[in-house]
C-alpha cells in the first residue's frame, strides 16, 4: 500500500503561482495512476488534475485547463501539480491521490489518499 503525503501549499495573491508535490512512502508510487483533488468550503470535492501511470495521457478540469499542469518525477517518485494563474475561485484543500491500474478513464477509482494541503488565493 502507498502513503502519500503533499507539501506546498500556502496563501498566495492572484496571478500567482504555487507548486504542489506528493511524496510517496510504502512502494514505489511508479505503478499507479495518480491525481489531484480539491475541496472549498460547503462544496464537493472535485477532480482537478490527473494523469495516468505510463504518463501518456493526462485529464484536467475545464476549470483549470491551461494554468495548471500535472506531472510526475520517476526519479524522486514525487508527483507535482504546478499551478499558475491564480484564482481566488482556486481556494481549497488540495489532495493527492493514487490507484491501482486498469481503470478505462481517469476520473474516478481512486483508493489511496493524502492528509490535504491548503491553498488560498486573495483577490
Amino acid at each position: 500500500q502507498v502513503q502519500l503525503l503533499e507539501s506546498g501549499g500556502g496563501l498566495v495573491q492572484a496571478g500567482g503561482s504555487l507548486r504542489l508535490s506528493c511524496a510517496a512512502s510504502g512502494r514505489t508510487f511508479t505503478t499507479y495512476d495518480k491525481g489531484w483533488f480539491r475541496q472549498a468550503p460547503g462544496k464537493e470535492r472535485e477532480l482537478v488534475a490527473a494523469i495516468r501511470w505510463t504518463g501518456s495521457s493526462t485529464y484536467y478540469a475545464d476549470s483549470v485547463k491551461g494554468r495548471f499542469t500535472i506531472s510526475y518525477d520517476n526519479a524522486k517518485n514525487t508527483m507535482n501539480l504546478q499551478m499558475n494563474s491564480l484564482k481566488p475561485e482556486d481556494t481549497a484543500v488540495y489532495y493527492c491521490a493514487a490507484r491501482e491500474l486498469g481503470y478505462v478513464t481517469l476520473t474516478g477509482g481512486y483508493r489511496y489518499w493524502g492528509q490535504g494541503t491548503q491553498v488560498t488565493v486573495s483577490s
